[in-house]
This record gives structure tokens, C-alpha cells and sequence, in this order.
């Protein structure tokens, strides 16, 4: 009875730990999920990052915040000012309200209305730029715009997600959990947007799985690989400019997948799974479950799906929207195109390639 007793400070501790707003993010479920082209006992390990209150991006948003306050480089009290398309707005309103920050987001047209509208009712302030940069899009255009609002507020910080290492530090966590849950991991599948949650998670499941190989799933559009830029539908993964970020040298392989084809395994998952998300989780579905069943038996697979559904109620699960776009009832081929060479054609439908090099480094 006494060591009952004793124990029992221990647990209480670590429920308020548990219900305290910090103590929500991370230990995210993984969930098994058949491959999507039919019944098969093959399939992948989906990890559910949509249970952290916002998405994945809760882990950077207070890791980066955190760090930041610990190195100095952000005051008590100052603001924080930065470009998001939505998901890493979520995350640094939560270290706003955690750390006692005002927070501004640079934001453009593109974000959901009920993006805008949460992010709001969490107290940020959002910056809608106008129009998009000639070459760099609406990327660039709202990191100008963060730039613009640096210089009227000199005591403001910026975390800066496309180059800050803390974004890829903060996915520490996260691939611990997987190494934790699975034992070992044979195949990451992530998506690719700043670049932060693949190479974070991927150096440190690397150490616990050495023989782990990391697929990267960028969406038709992106230049992140090497592709031209061109206007982008899908929000989350993809960029316009070449994060700092991205480990290169770490994928084994990239895939591009196109909007209809992300609908398609975003609508298959909620039918038959309720486990579903945005054009990342559709697009990383998609890849994973094709890997599930070209690869040899055994292979184990993890896919971070970093969201849930609840965004994209307006969007992917809106046939309005869908059919007007063309999205509708496009099954994806059994097989990806392939290309030898990210140059070596503009792709327009799921197509992949294993020689992955840094753009930047391709054109000296």
C-alpha cells in the first residue's frame, strides 16, 4: 500500500506533463495500411502526425521557438515573424500562446479559409501578400514580405524554415518514436516541402537502422528536385526556391506526384481506412503503397502522413471543387514513369527517379 503511495506522484506528474500544451505533441500513433490498388497483405506503416493538435509541424514550431529563446535570439515578449502556407503557422501559434509571443505569418491567397480563420482565433496575425515573385512565386514573394516586416520590427526573430537546422533538429522525436514502435524501418517515405522533416528524421533513424534508405515525394511543379517551376495546386509539399534544408544525399530516390492522383489516394485511405489527410498524406500514400508492392517481401515501410483531413474539407473531399478542377475520377497508373535524370523531361503525372542531385549544385 505505502509503495502504492509513493508511486502515485510519479503518475500525476506525468498526466500534468501529458495535459500541459507542450506535452500534446509527439507519441503519435502509427497505423498499418493495405497497398491502395486492391487486397493485399502488403501494405506500409502510416505515422499519424495529424494526432499532434496542429500537424507535424507542431515538433518545429516550439523546437524552434524554444531553441531560439534559449540562445537569446529571441526576447521575451518579442514577435515572431514568418512565411507559412498554413501548417507551420499552426505550430509557432502554439509556441506563441506556450512561450507568450505575438506572432505574424506571411501568408498568400492560397491559404484555406479555414487556415486563416483558426490561425486567426489562435491570436496571429496574418500578412496576405498580393501577387506572387516573377521567378520565385508566392515562396518567395512572402519571404520578401517577412523581410520587409523584419526591418520595421528589428526586435522581432524570424525561425526561418527553409535554412534554420532547428527545423531539422526538431524531428528527433519523431523518428525515435518510429524506431520505438517498429522495431526497425527498412523504407522512410517522406514529403518534401522545406526539407526539414525527411533529413531530420532520416539522420536519426539512420543511426538506429542503418541499413533504413530514405524516398523522397515532391508534387509535379516543384523545382526542389530539379523540375522547372510552374504554378502548383497542392499546398505542403513542393517549393519554388531550393530550401537549404533538404538533405540531397540522403534520398535514395524521389517521386512527383500530380493533384489528381494525391485526390484519389486521400479519398481511398478515408473509404477505407479513416485514416486520411492533405495532398502530403495522398501523395506519400500513393508512393508507399507502390512500394509496398514492388518491393521484396519483408521490406518494412514507414510513411509520415504529416496531417489530417479537416483543412481540405473545401478542397480534396469537396467534389465541387474536385470535378471543376478536373480531379475526379482519376485512378493512377499501376506504375510510375521513370526518368534516368531530373532534366531529362518536365513531368506532369506520377513519375520517378533514383539519381537525386541538388539543383543548385547541378547547374555549376
Amino acid at each position: 500500500m505505502n509503495t502504492i503511495h509513493r508511486r502515485q506522484p510519479a503518475r500525476i506528474w506525468e498526466a500534468a506533463r501529458r495535459s500541459s500544451l507542450p506535452g500534446l505533441v509527439g507519441g503519435t500513433p502509427v497505423l498499418w495500411i493495405p497497398q491502395l490498388w486492391g487486397d493485399s497483405e502488403r501494405g506500409f506503416w502510416a505515422k499519424l502526425e495529424g494526432h499532434n493538435p496542429g500537424g507535424i509541424k507542431d515538433r518545429p514550431g516550439l523546437y524552434m521557438i524554444g531553441q531560439a529563446r534559449s540562445r537569446g535570439e529571441l526576447r521575451p515578449g518579442a514577435p515572431i515573424i514568418e512565411s507559412t502556407s498554413g501548417t507551420l503557422g499552426l505550430g509557432l501559434a502554439l509556441a506563441g500562446i506556450v512561450y507568450r509571443h505575438p506572432v505574424t505569418l506571411v501568408s498568400d491567397p492560397g491559404m484555406e479559409p479555414l487556415m486563416h480563420r483558426l490561425l486567426t482565433a489562435y491570436g496571429a496575425g496574418i500578412d496576405t501578400v498580393a501577387r506572387p515573385h516573377p521567378t520565385g512565386g508566392w515562396q518567395q514573394a512572402r519571404r520578401q514580405r517577412v523581410l520587409e516586416l523584419l526591418q520595421e520590427h528589428p526586435a522581432a526573430y524570424c525561425p526561418d524554415q527553409y535554412r534554420n537546422p532547428d527545423n531539422v533538429n526538431a524531428y528527433d522525436a519523431l523518428a525515435r518514436e518510429l524506431a520505438g514502435q517498429l522495431g526497425h524501418v527498412d523504407l522512410l517515405v517522406c514529403s518534401v516541402g522545406t526539407g526539414g522533416h525527411s533529413a531530420g528524421v532520416y539522420r536519426t533513424l539512420r543511426r538506429l537502422c542503418p541499413s533504413a534508405r530514405l524516398v523522397g515525394v515532391d508534387t509535379v511543379g516543384s523545382t526542389i528536385f530539379g523540375q522547372p517551376a510552374r504554378d502548383r495546386l497542392m499546398r505542403g509539399l513542393g517549393s519554388s526556391i531550393h530550401p537549404a534544408n533538404v538533405a540531397y544525399d540522403s534520398f535514395s530516390e524521389v517521386h512527383w506526384v500530380a493533384p489528381a492522383e494525391a485526390v484519389w489516394a486521400c479519398r481511398r485511405l478515408a473509404t477505407g481506412h479513416y485514416a486520411t489527410g492533405g495532398w502530403s498524406v495522398g501523395a506519400v500514400a500513393l508512393v508507399a503503397s507502390w512500394l509496398a508492392r514492388t518491393q521484396p517481401t519483408g521490406t518494412r515501410i514507414a510513411a509520415v502522413f504529416p496531417d489530417g483531413p479537416q483543412r481540405y474539407f473545401d478542397t480534396i473531399f469537396n467534389d465541387t471543387y474536385c470535378d471543376g478542377l478536373g480531379l475526379l475520377g482519376h485512378m493512377p497508373a499501376p506504375e510510375p514513369d521513370d526518368i534516368i535524370h531530373p532534366a531529362e523531361a518536365e513531368v506532369t503525372r506520377w513519375t520517378r527517379c533514383t539519381t537525386v542531385v541538388s539543383p543548385a549544385r547541378a547547374g555549376r
